[in-house]
């Protein structure tokens, strides 16, 4: 398995080959915060992650360059290929945990689910930030796991919310076309009770991972279907795909409505003009006007740096990846401030993550005016949910389309509070939290 080290303020990361399983792994150093990354730059799925990738980098390089690290210490990050494989994301994980590590981004619920029994007995945290186990939103149940900003359950429901508002859910018929694994499946159980609740009908149509790229058939389903509105839970090669095969059936592309990671310009870049009124929920600003962007620009991009071609700076994805390393640090930040120590554990990082506090005035003094929502974690609120909004596309890029959207909070947890009771009822020695 390629390993990829992020020499940074030292230059462009450089792949070096070595094995994550091997028996002896060097130990944090004492003057750095060691922060793995599991990555994918290769495979199906490379086009929606190497941005992602690529906006990690180049905060975290950012800030060693320009600010010399976080509380006068520099971070020490280090990717590992996973091509978004459960199993060589559990590799990369055991080849790097003992090298000191803060907390893991996996990037993949299928990884998430197989991290989230390995953080309580490590006392590594795991941020899946926005994606992963639902449940794992219940901090007295799931400790050691935070999907800050919201749930796939509260972005369905904000979805749904949208849906109402423009057109009325009532009567409606509604397509849900998904990524046919853990993550496309995770928001099943929500949809079918909001949809006997509120009274539409669902057509579930699961796209496989070895049909990502021919969707025909999906989709002459749907011109059968006629659903009044589409939502999609793709990733990767899905996303174009299906967006191209939408304009070939003529559905109205303003009923057309994305997860979050079905939003990324290189998603909508092969339609253009063809796929203008489709949209995606979002969380983050996009656009390179923003200070801090603008400061990565000049300290990390211009020096040559990045991997990321120029051009592409900006762009959702990216921008994702430079919301994830915001709360990274800030939690770092945080942690340095409860613990008045520069170099932190993974489990005082756990600390850190849970007194998280983005207000708008913090947002402001990041140079991220306008660039997200302010975010507030706590003992018992793991994720939040927070607002989102909708995105449309242009036919070149995004706009926002809507207001913050507030996620259905009396609907939602509940039932996320009955799923955590209901994974960690078999699991007599789970390692719960005190609030």
């Amino acid at each position: 398995m390629l390993m990829k080290k992020l020499a940074l303020g030292a230059g462009v990361a450089a792949l070096v080959g070595a094995s994550v399983l091997a028996d002896t792994q060097p130990v944090q150093a004492e003057d750095s915060l060691y922060i793995p990354l599991t990555t994918y730059r290769t495979g199906p799925f490379a086009g929606s992650g190497t941005p992602i990738a690529n906006g990690l980098h180049d905060y975290f390089t950012m800030l060693n360059e320009r600010d010399g690290g976080i509380g006068g210490v520099k971070l020490d990050v280090e990717e590992c290929e996973t091509g978004y494989n459960a199993q060589k994301g559990v590799e990369c994980y055991e080849g790097t945990k003992g090298k000191g590590a803060l907390v893991y981004n996996p990037y993949s619920t299928g990884i998430t689910l197989q991290l989230i029994p390995k953080a309580p007995v490590d006392q590594i945290p795991i941020l899946s930030m926005g994606y992963g186990l639902s449940a794992t939103a219940v901090g007295e149940k799931f400790p050691w796991t935070f999907n800050v900003p919201a749930t796939y359950w509260s972005q369905l429901s904000a979805i749904i919310k949208h849906i109402d508002t423009e057109d009325g859910v009532k009567g409606k018929k509604i397509g849900y076309i998904y990524l046919d694994v853990g993550y496309g499946r995770e928001p099943i159980p929500l949809l079918d009770e909001l949809a006997a609740e509120m009274g539409f009908e669902v057509v579930k149509i699961p796209v496989g991972v070895k049909e990502m790229q021919n969707q025909s058939s999906h989709w002459l389903q749907v011109r059968k279907e006629r659903p009044d509105w589409m939502i999609m839970w793709g990733w990767g090669a899905m996303n174009p795909t299906a967006i191209k095969e939408a304009v070939k059936v003529r559905f109205p592309m303003d009923k057309f409505v994305g997860v979050w990671w079905s939003g990324g310009n290189v998603d909508l870049r092969p339609a253009g003009a063809s796929a203008k009124g489709y949209k995606s929920t979002n969380f983050h600003g996009t656009g390179t006007g923003f200070k801090a962007i603008q400061d990565i620009m000049e300290h990390v991009v211009s020096k040559g740096k990045s991997q990321a071609d120029p051009e592409n700076v900006g762009d959702n994805y990216y921008n994702r990846g430079v919301m994830n390393a915001v709360i990274v640090a800030e939690a770092i930040r945080t942690a340095q401030k409860i613990t008045g120590k520069s170099v932190i554990t993974g489990a005082d990082m756990r600390e850190g993550l849970e007194h998280l506090d983005l207000t708008e005035a913090r947002i402001a003094e990041l140079g991220l005016s306008g660039f997200a929502n302010p975010m507030k974690v706590t003992c018992e609120d793991h994720a939040g949910a927070h607002p989102i909004y909708i995105q449309q596309w242009d036919g070149a890029g995004w706009h926002k389309a809507s207001d913050w959207i507030t996620p259905m909070v009396d609907k939602v947890r509940p039932k996320l509070e009955k799923a955590a009771e209901d994974w960690v009822a078999d699991k007599p020695d789970w390692q719960m939290g005190s609030c």
